[in-house]
Order: structure tokens, then C-alpha cells, then sequence
């Protein structure tokens, strides 16, 4: 049978590739037999491109795997999955490893762990092509060349020899498409292929992505939770959830004309770069999907949706078709959700926020609570085993100015490598610093004694990105919560009150104290996590990427939760974010960061209204908007290349040498770029840009 496909000859664009029939997923765990996906039906034609979205749990990676025939034996399989007409299931792993990566290729989301380091790329991506080949070895190498050349590798002869931790995470993840590529294959599955990366970098790869699939006209399954990459790369979307298709259509009949409340939920809860919603609520999916361990009868989306009627609890919905040909939808009451007559807001609501008592306090007076003053952190750069010498140094932070003030939240944006997170260690640490000051609260806490340090410390507290990573598995959650307050002398009483209360407060329930992280949810846990910040009464929040780590229903919520706490307790925020649509939405100002400067800073609608740095232009570019039609007409800036290296940053204008702008000046022009290393000059009220040639260019 393998054999028999892989002599078929090359389909044409528009030919079916891929069938799935009825497939049925199941697997083992300690809780029982998950029924992981269960009744998952879909054609996949030749340059088409399936999206299959939903929220974690919900089966878009367990059916990828199913495809590709990587599940465990123990794994119950049934259905069909047809390649090219001839049937998957039921091949051996021998049979299935001569398909993979010569008929069917995947995208892992993880490339560094997906790619060898022992190897180089090169002899990754020659193993690949020699596999399925019969070319020599040298026709091999070559062709690895083209393919880094291909997708976008700078100088490919010489990168081919290096190794996968001599990359970047945008240039692994190219490598591991070149590698998904290397042997034209019918269909190429893209698991998250953009989830832990750059907005700048993430829209790099999709660019060399839709590129990859009009050189070898491979069939692309696109499993992702961000809708803005759907709207933007997807003819067809499938939302699954509990293991099920809810609904299924042409990209424009997903976004425009939703049937199923839960795609009309999830598609809400987004926030949007094109659209200001500072100091509203955003709207929320309320819940979390049921357990597919031991699913309850009727309709696995009862329980969250504010339409359920008395059979949902009895019958579960099939796929019906609604009056647009190919647009297929599971809810008993399709007939009243007519051509997206129904928004989020009719079934759903918006939830209410506590107006903050400072609201209508101008900036200037409200008291700062942080103050950097030309902040510096450099790192020696040292060369030797037995004699160490200096022979340069990392520049991570290199003279940044902003403040911060009771009540406000301050978004600060920017690359990996620019210098944010080492900004929120130095205020964190309240260490010596290379240069410059750091004044929290009025204290100048690089002077600080370690007992007023201590002192100071309750005031400024931390939530991480992962919270499952920063809650100790080993502890319940009242431990977790009540240690800081342990620390500082609370007594047993205060603490057992306070403890509940927090829980109430991030929107627990305070009889769930005993229990452990590993039983609540993703969005539970960082609620968690912000309940433990709160419990020492702290004047500034300093948030390092709360939400990213969220599917994007449970992400709402917790944006939410911390606008409410906010007006609630007048907390200031330090917001870091890659997601400039959460930044809009949730921040006052903004300070955008390149190799460790600030080159753009200002109130949030300013900056997003009138961006005057090429950078700021091209990360607000690079995010995707969940809006087929914008994205189809947007003229995106792409930036070419990474970050420079820190220790040895361009003169003048540190961004010239990926700038947009920059190319297109005259020579006389770009001297001032070259030699000059440009200052943060106003442009407007409450809004500077370290720019030689600042303009507003329209990037939404």
C-alpha cells in the first residue's frame, strides 16, 4: 500500500489529498479512557489550507498526531484517514516512517526540541532528503543550501554547518520548515508553529510558511488558538471542542457568520489591535470545557452557553448544514442564530468593571510610585577557562527614563532580547545597578539596607508567565498563598481570613484552599498566582506576560480580573507583553524597547494612533487581527533578520540595520542613522520617539 502512494503521480492543485472519515481517538489514563477526539470528518485539497482551532483539550493536536501515525500502540484509533485515496490506518510504523516526510510533513511547535543538537541543521535536513532520495549525498547538501536560501536563512552556505542552539527560535522554526519542505510533500501540518515566538518572528514564519506552500503546492492543516493567524493564512476552519467538530466553513463564514454560540464565544473574547476598548470589559467565555474522561449527556457545551435549552441536556447536537453551501454547525437552536444576527454581547454579555476612584485624576497629579532614571545594566562579556579576560560587553540596558503612577499601568513591549525582562529584574532585585536609579515608592533602592529592602520589598510583587511553573507543585494553594504573609509576621488568624478572601477576591472558591495546582485549570492557576502577589497589600504589580501562556477564552477573564483588582485596590501595573492587542486594551502608556533603549513612549492611543518609529510600526504590522478581510489588504511590514548581537550593537541608530525606513533614504540621509544614535524627542503631547526622521505611517 505505501509503496502504491508513494508511485502515484503528483497531485494537481484542487484534488482531494487528504480524507478523514469518522475518526475516533481514544487513549488511556489514570482517570480512564479519554475520548480525546470523536467523530472528526474532513477533505483537505491540494494549496488548501485548514485551520483547526479551539481550546486546549479540545483534540486539534491529538488528530494531527492520529495523521501522522505518531500515537503510542495503546492508543484505539477507528475511522478512516485516506491519503491520496489509499487508507493510513492500519500501516505499520515501518510503512508510515516512508511517508513521513515524503508525503507528509509536520511543523512540531517547539523546534528546538523538534530539531537534534548534536547535529548540524544541515545534516538534519540532508538525513531527510537522503531518507526518501536516492540522490547522492552531495546533491543532498546542496539541495539543504537551496532550502535554507529558500526560507529566508542569511548567508545559507555557512549557516548549513551550524547547530540548532546557534539559531534563533524564528530561525529554528524555518529550519524546521525547510526540513517539513525538503521533499515536496502533499500535506504539511503546522502544529503552533508560532506560539512561542516574536510577533516580528511569527510573522516572518507565517510569510515563509504561505511561501513554502506555493513553491511545492503541499495541502496545509493549520492547528493554532490564534484566530488572527486563522483569519489571515485559512481557507477552511474547523472549531472543535470537546473532542468534537462544532462548526465547520469557509474562513468568511467562521469569522462573519458564526452559528455556534461557542465559536461566536470564542471569536468575542478576543482583543483587537484595530479596536480601543481601554477601560471597557472584555467579553468572556465563562467556564471551562468538560472533562473528556467521563463526558456528560447532551451537548458538551451546556454548562458555558446562556442558550442551552432543555434538550441540550439530553441529545447531542450533529453538524447541520446552514444555508451557506460547506458551512456546517452542531447547536439545537441553529435556526435562531441567523447569518451572525446574534454577537457575543446578545448571548454572552459584557461584564462589569469597578470604576476606579482615580479615573478622573489628571497623570500629573497622581503620585509616582516608580521612577528609572537612565537605568543601565551592562554585563561583562569574558573569554578563557584558566586566565579569564574581559573582551567585551552586553549592553542589556542601556539608559532608559520612565515612570510610573498610582493607578496607571504601564505596558512595556519589545523582541526577546530588548531588554524587558532584565528592566523587571533590576526593579525587582533592588540591587546596585551599572548606572543610573531606580525610586520605588520615593526610595532610591539601590542605596537601601537589607533591612529596609525587606521592608520595601511587600510593596512591589511579581506574576510570572507560566503559572504552573511558579506555583510549587508540592504545596496546596492556602500554603501557597499564606507563605509570603509568613514571611512578614502575620499571624495564623490574619492569615486563615486573608487567605479566603484573596480566593474570593481572584474569583475562587475558598473551600478549593486544599487542593493543588495540578487540579485547577491554566486561567485557575494564574489566579492563583495573582491571589499570592495581593496578599502582602503591594503598591505595583509588575507583570511579566500574565496571559500569554492562556487560551485566549481564559485570557479575557484574566484580563479582566486585573482591571477590576486595579480600580479596586489602586494597584499600579508593569505590564510586559509581546501581544500589543492586550497591551492596547489593558494599559495607560506604553514604552516600546529595542537592544535595550526605549525608542517609542507615550499615552497608549497616541502611540497606537500615530506610531512614529519604523520599529513600533513594525511590531503593531506584525500582529494579526481576527479579520479575514483586513488581513487580506493589510500591507504588512515584515523586518528581515534578528535582533544584533548586544555586545556589539550598530552605531548611531541601533535598529538601521533592520529598519524599514532605512532603505529607502538617500545617502546624505542615512549618515545621521549611521553616526548619530537618535534621542527620544517629543512628537506630540505625551508621546516620543528616538527617531532621525519620525513619521505616522498607517499600519491597521
Amino acid at each position: 500500500m505505501t509503496q502504491e502512494l508513494l508511485n502515484q503521480p503528483e497531485a494537481r492543485v484542487g484534488d482531494k489529498v487528504l480524507e478523514v472519515r469518522d475518526l475516533n481517538v481514544t487513549f488511556p489514563s489514570e482517570a480512564g479512557m479519554v475520548k480525546a477526539v470523536r467523530g472528526l470528518s474532513f477533505d483537505l485539497n491540494k494549496g488548501e489550507a485548514l485551520a483547526i482551532v479551539g481550546e486546549s483539550g479540545s483534540g486539534k493536536s491529538v488528530t494531527s498526531l492520529a495523521v501522522m501515525g505518531l500515537h503510542p500502540p495503546t492508543t484505539r484509533i477507528t475511522g478512516s484517514i485516506k491519503l491520496n485515496g489509499v487508507e493510513l490506518l492500519g500501516q505499520s510504523d515501518a510503512e508510515m516512517s516512508r511517508l513521513r516526510g515524503r508525503k507528509l510533513a509536520m511543523i512540531f511547535q517547539d523546534p528546538l526540541s523538534a530539531l537534534t543538537p548534536v547535529y548540524t541543521v544541515g545534516d538534519q535536513i540532508v538525513e531527510t532528503i537522503l531518507a526518501h532520495d536516492m540522490m547522492g549525498k552531495s546533491a543532498a547538501e546542496r539541495r539543504a543550501v537551496e532550502l535554507l536560501d529558500l526560507v529566508g536563512i542569511p548567508n545559507p552556505r555557512e549557516r548549513v554547518k551550524s547547530f540548532p542552539f546557534e539559531f534563533s527560535g524564528g530561525m529554528r522554526q524555518r529550519v524546521m520548515i525547510a526540513m517539513a519542505i525538503a521533499n515536496d510533500p502533499d500535506v504539511i501540518i503546522a502544529d503552533e508553529p508560532t506560539t512561542a515566538l516574536d510577533v516580528t518572528i511569527q510573522a516572518q514564519v507565517i510569510e515563509v510558511l504561505q511561501k513554502a506552500q506555493q513553491e511545492t503546492g503541499a495541502a496545509i492543516v493549520m492547528i493554532t488558538h490564534d484566530l488572527g493567524i486563522v483569519a489571515g493564512t485559512a481557507d477552511r476552519v474547523i472549531v472543535m471542542y470537546a473532542g468534537r467538530p462544532v462548526e465547520k466553513g469557509s474562513v468568511d463564514d467562521i469569522f462573519y457568520r458564526p452559528r455556534m454560540p461557542y465559536t461566536i464565544g470564542l471569536l468575542g473574547t478576543v482583543p483587537r489591535l484595530d479596536q480601543s476598548t481601554s477601560g471597557e470589559a472584555l467579553p468572556v467565555l465563562e467556564g471551562n470545557p468538560p472533562s473528556v474522561v467521563n463526558l456528560p449527556p447532551g451537548c458538551p457545551f451546556r454548562a458555558r452557553c446562556p442558550m442551552a435549552i432543555d434538550v441540550c441536556a439530553t441529545v447531542e447536537p450533529d453538524l447541520m448544514l446552514t444555508e451557506n453551501p460547506g458551512h456546517t454547525a452542531a447547536c439545537h437552536r441553529l435556526p435562531e442564530v441567523v447569518n451572525g444576527n446574534l454577537t457575543h454581547v446578545d448571548i454572552f454579555g459584557v461584564p462589569k468593571l469597578t470604576e476606579s476612584p482615580l479615573a478622573g485624576t489628571p497623570r500629573e497629579e497622581r503620585p509616582v510610585v516608580l521612577q528609572l532614571t537612565d537605568l543601565k545594566r551592562h554585563y561583562p562579556l569574558m573569554k578563557g577557562a584558566i586566565y579569564r579576560r574581559r573582551v567585551g560587553t552586553v549592553r542589556a540596558v542601556d539608559g532608559i527614563d520612565l515612570d510610573l503612577r498610582e493607578g496607571e499601568t504601564l505596558g512595556l513591549v519589545g523582541e526577546s532580547g530588548s531588554g524587558k525582562t532584565t528592566t523587571l529584574l533590576e526593579i525587582l532585585n533592588m540591587a546596585k545597578v551599572t548606572d543610573g536609579t531606580i525610586e520605588l515608592l520615593g526610595h532610591n533602592t539601590t542605596t537601601l539596607s537589607r533591612r529596609d529592602r525587606k521592608a520595601l520589598r511587600r510593596n512591589v510583587q511579581v506574576v510570572f508567565q507560566d503559572p504552573m511553573a511558579a506555583l510549587d507543585p508540592r504545596l496546596p494553594i492556602f500554603d501557597i498563598i499564606a507563605e509570603p504573609m509568613g514571611v512578614y509576621g502575620y499571624s495564623k488568624a490574619d492569615i486563615e481570613s486573608r487567605v479566603a478572601d484573596l480566593m474570593r477576591l481572584v474569583g475562587l472558591e475558598p473551600n478549593h484552599a486544599d487542593r493543588y495546582p495540578q487540579h485547577f485549570s491554566g486561567g485557575q492557576r494564574q489566579r492563583i498566582g495573582i491571589a499570592r502577589a495581593l496578599s502582602l497589600e503591594p503598591k505595583v504589580l509588575v507583570l511579566d506576560e500574565p496571559v500569554s501562556a492562556l487560551d485566549v477564552s481564559i485570557q479575557a477573564g484574566v484580563i479582566n480580573l486585573l482591571d477590576d483588582l486595579q480600580a479596586r485596590l489602586g494597584l499600579s501595573y508593569l505590564f510586559v507583553a509581546h501581544d500589543l492587542a492586550v497591551i492596547r486594551h489593558i494599559a495607560d502608556r506604553v514604552a516600546v524597547m529595542y537592544l535595550g533603549s526605549i525608542v517609542e513612549i507615550g499615552g497608549v492611543e497616541q502611540v497606537y494612533r500615530s506610531p512614529m518609529h519604523p520599529y513600533t510600526q513594525a511590531l503593531m504590522s506584525a500582529i494579526p487581527i481576527p479579520d479575514p478581510v483586513t488581513e487580506r489588504s493589510r500591507n504588512r511590514i515584515v523586518l528581515s533578520g534578528d535582533l544584533p548581537n548586544p555586545a556589539d550593537p550598530p552605531s548611531g541608530c541601533k535598529f538601521r540595520t533592520r529598519c524599514q525606513k532605512f532603505a529607502i533614504l538617500s545617502d546624505a540621509d542615512r549618515k545621521a542613522c549611521i553616526e548619530i544614535p537618535p534621542a527620544l524627542a517629543s512628537t506630540g503631547p505625551d508621546h516620543r520617539a528616538a527617531c532621525h526622521y519620525p513619521e505616522v505611517v498607517e499600519v491597521v
